[in-house]
């Protein structure tokens, strides 16, 4: 069934209301489109000015899902998008034609979609769509088998400290997933600067903590330790944004976190503090503010 609607002045087509997308929780589209409608106020500061790579999934999390850079061709004239060169992993295109989504109603017509993720670059483009320098840096700490979220913390102290020590105001929130990410505001020298950075970083802690910490890709090395993926610096990639909701089974969101709830987890603290759904992070919004407000916080040169 289809309803027409209209936000901020924007006439929409939505369908499938009551579609349940996450059946372990009864969570259904309706649901998805209300979060992000709520979530807009600070979802929107840090994805406005990013291409999004949006992951879909029509039948909700337990079907098929995909992955769609190239989106701009399904959007509704007002939806801003760029077009950008194409990394290697689309063959035959030069350039992709990305959107933005930079007001409510472009979350609307998203999430009526199904992209239930948002993915988003360490860069950002001009008003006159030209891909800047990357303007974040971005450590993503995923759990090996035997770890979880409390090592990750562990490891997201060390960082912080390291990264405090170069001059720089990390921010951290969860994956919304298993694992943790730490960012922080930058300016760079070059595309390519971000990530021998992290790269370095990562085989730091690596060499201090060989048993705890690993910073290179292979199964064979991630039992027992975390990795320090480094490697979303690549301005190819895209690392899941704050706020967004994650494809997984409890509809859990990737929410930004107070240093504080870092140090209380590494401490021994519960994992399930730091999972929360959509009504807890609106809660934590309410509450809180913008955890993740990287504009308010001192962006440095990177050593």
């Amino acid at each position: 069934m289809r309803q027409r609607v209209q936000i901020e002045g924007r006439q929409l087509e939505v369908s499938n209301l009551d579609k349940v997308l996450f059946p372990e929780v009864g969570f259904t589209k309706a649901q998805v489109i209300d979060y992000y409608v709520r979530i807009a106020p600070v979802l929107l500061t840090h994805v406005a000015h990013r291409p999004v790579t949006f992951t879909r999934w029509p039948n909700g999390v337990d079907g098929q899902a995909f992955f769609e850079k190239n989106s701009a061709r399904h959007a509704p004239e007002w939806v801003r998008s760029v077009t950008v060169p194409s990394p290697g992993s689309s063959r035959g295109r030069e350039t992709l034609d990305m959107v933005l989504l930079s007001a409510v109603p472009d979350l609307v017509w998203s999430a009526n979609l199904a992209a239930l993720e948002v993915h988003v670059p360490q860069w950002q483009v001009d008003d006159a769509g030209t891909a800047q320098l990357p303007d974040l840096l971005v450590l993503d700490l995923d759990p090996g088998p035997g770890t979880g979220v409390v090592e990750c913390a562990q490891v997201a102290h060390r960082l912080r400290e390291r990264l405090v020590a170069d001059g720089l105001d990390p921010v951290v929130k969860t994956s919304g997933s298993k694992g943790l990410q730490v960012y922080a505001p930058i300016e760079c020298a070059d595309k390519e600067h971000p990530s021998r950075y992290a790269k370095a970083l990562a085989q730091e802690l690596t060499g201090q903590t060989p048993e705890e910490v690993v910073w290179r890709m292979e199964k064979a090395l991630r039992p027992g330790r975390v990795l320090v993926d480094w490697s979303q610096n690549n301005t190819a990639k895209t690392t899941v944004a704050p706020y967004s909701l994650r494809a997984r089974p409890f509809a859990t969101v990737s929410t930004p976190l107070r240093w504080a709830e870092v140090d209380a987890l590494r401490e021994g603290g519960d994992p399930e503090s730091v999972r929360f759904r959509t009504d807890d992070v609106l809660a934590r919004v309410a509450q809180h503010g913008d955890l993740f407000d990287v504009a308010a916080r001192t962006r440095a040169a990177l050593p």
